[in-house]
């Protein structure tokens, strides 16, 4: 017997997901494994930076008494490498060779570039015009002891990396990322590597879920295809709900004689929804189960990538407390699209932009099974649900995607 179903909006669908409350786990790792985490703690400085007068150029450091009455001959007294000190005090028309980045002597008040000095005989140069700048960095410029370095809630990258490393910091607190167990579900899935069969498909949704969790900041812990046996299902979900923060599983959601997870669904802790107002990916399904978000995927491939952009990646964005990387816009309908549709189309397209102004194009086929244009998209578009065609340069929906 069918279960009816009763669909809601995409808005709603979104709306309910974004709804459920996330735990929020932290975990203190290395500074050099935390590129693109999320900080969960502000950090601050723990001394000065920099800690010590730094020179910005090659060249001579002199007091400040003596920068004076150019050209103006000077004897050097020492020489400061990078990594080195000079303590000695600077007498009356007396420098220092300094190299960028070196300790600049507490009684010097100005490093003048080499290339406004000549070489003299017997250790003297002739400085032959003055500087209009120090060229040095005081100690605390850049940063005092516990001025903020980076906020909580931001995502670290490379050049954030390199501040703190220069800061000394060499462990930070981040938000965990979540934990995703995967599951495929269709008795015509064929593992990759094994012959071609009449009657079957290999799994593309098996490479495809684990990368789009992975490159939007989840943790895949586990991938699985399983026949049509809803036993196996059953358990392969029970394990996966107490062992992550999110189950996905693709397949098994229609109303087909196999289609366990929507029997599933209905029996959990919370049904979320079970039916959307869209095409492709109307049977997309989400529940919880044990305070673990499940989100049941169609098994069409086209579907299942239109799906878990407007579903998935907000959520696992929002469980480091960062925002969807998918910039939502208005575009004009570049190209013609002539069906229609009980339900909101969700088109897989392309787009280009000009000083603000977006043009997108359906990018071929849009059936939920169709794969060819997963590759070459780059954003996706809403037709509203309507028995006319929408007009061409008409404005819609769009979600531009990430990494693409």
């Amino acid at each position: 017997m069918l279960t009816r179903r009763y669909p809601i909006s995409i808005t709603e669908a979104q709306a309910k997901i974004n709804q459920v409350a996330l735990p929020t786990k932290t975990e203190t790792i290395p500074v050099t494994e935390a590129n693109h985490r999320v900080l969960a703690e502000t950090v601050t400085a723990p001394f000065a930076y920099p800690h010590f007068r730094r020179s910005g150029v090659d060249g001579f450091a002199i007091r400040h008494e003596d920068d004076h009455d150019y050209p103006h001959e000077f004897k050097v007294v020492g020489n400061i490498p990078a990594g080195s000190t000079f303590h000695q005090p600077l007498g009356k028309d007396e420098a220092v060779r300094i190299m960028t980045g070196a300790d600049v002597p507490s009684d010097a008040g100005v490093v003048v570039m080499l290339e406004k000095t000549r070489e003299l005989a017997d250790n003297r140069i002739n400085i032959v015009v003055p500087e209009k700048h120090s060229n040095i960095t005081e100690i605390g410029e850049e940063y005092q002891t516990a001025d903020v370095l980076i906020e909580k809630d931001t995502e670290l990258n490379p050049g954030g990396l390199a501040g703190l490393t220069a800061l000394g910091v060499q462990t930070v607190t981040v938000y965990r990322q979540p934990r995703v167990a995967v599951i495929t579900t269709g008795s015509e899935l064929m593992a990759p590597g094994e012959p071609v069969q009449e009657g079957k498909i290999y799994n593309s949704n098996g490479v495809q879920i684990p990368y789009l969790v992975r490159e939007n900041g989840g943790v895949v812990t586990n991938v699985e295809q399983l026949v049509d046996d809803n036993a196996l299902l059953q358990a392969s979900l029970t394990k996966a709900i107490v062992e992550n923060d999110i189950v996905i599983t693709d397949g098994g959601v229609s109303v087909g004689d196999y289609d366990f997870i929507g029997d599933t669904a209905r029996q959990a802790d919370e049904l979320l929804f079970n039916k959307i107002k869209q095409r492709p990916g109307s049977v997309t399904t989400a529940f919880v189960q044990d305070n673990t978000l499940v989100m049941a995927l169609s098994g069409n491939p086209g579907a299942c990538f239109t799906a878990f952009y407007l579903y998935v990646e907000p959520l696992l964005r929002r469980f480091v407390h960062q925002p969807s990387r998918i910039k939502k816009v208005q575009s004009r309908l570049a190209a013609p699209y002539h069906k229609t549709n009980g339900f909101d189309r969700i088109l897989r397209a392309t787009f280009t932009e000009d000083h603000g102004q977006y043009a997108t194009y359906p990018n071929g086929p849009d059936r939920s099974g169709a794969l060819s244009n997963l590759q070459t998209t780059t954003c996706l578009i809403k037709i509203p649900h309507s028995n006319r065609p929408i007009e061409l340069n008409a404005e819609v929906e769009t979600w531009l995607l990430p990494f693409k």
